[in-house]
């Protein structure tokens, strides 16, 4: 019984994860022109613009599981080449988040909902 309800358990946490990879998998990106290494390491979430800056971006997002992330609101940068055309303060968008050579993450794409 205990390795039923231990085997249960851990099919239910590892569920969001497991979706969250078959979400990433289904992403278009044929229109991106970007380096094969930083599309590999590409995590993706659903998220609110709420304003754009010069170089950044304040969003609310959901969860992000591939790197530990809560939803929560935050500013984020864009790289230098982020795609973001047709984007408006107030969509739901699909944030496209690559991590950089300092660690740390940035938007490279924001594709309308």
């Amino acid at each position: 019984m205990k390795i039923l309800s231990l085997t249960i358990c851990v099919l239910t946490l590892a569920a969001p994860m497991a979706m969250a990879q078959t979400n990433h998998s289904t992403m278009d990106h044929s229109n991106m022109a970007m380096a094969d290494e930083k599309m590999e390491g590409a995590v993706h979430t659903k998220a609110v613009v709420n304003t754009i800056g010069d170089g950044t971006v304040n969003v609310s997002h959901e969860p992000i599981p591939e790197i530990g992330w809560p939803a929560m609101t935050m500013d984020m940068p864009l790289t230098a080449d982020a795609k973001i055309d047709g984007v408006a303060e107030g969509d739901e968008i699909v944030l496209m988040l690559i991590k950089g050579d300092d660690g740390m993450y940035a938007v490279s794409a924001m594709m309308p909902e």
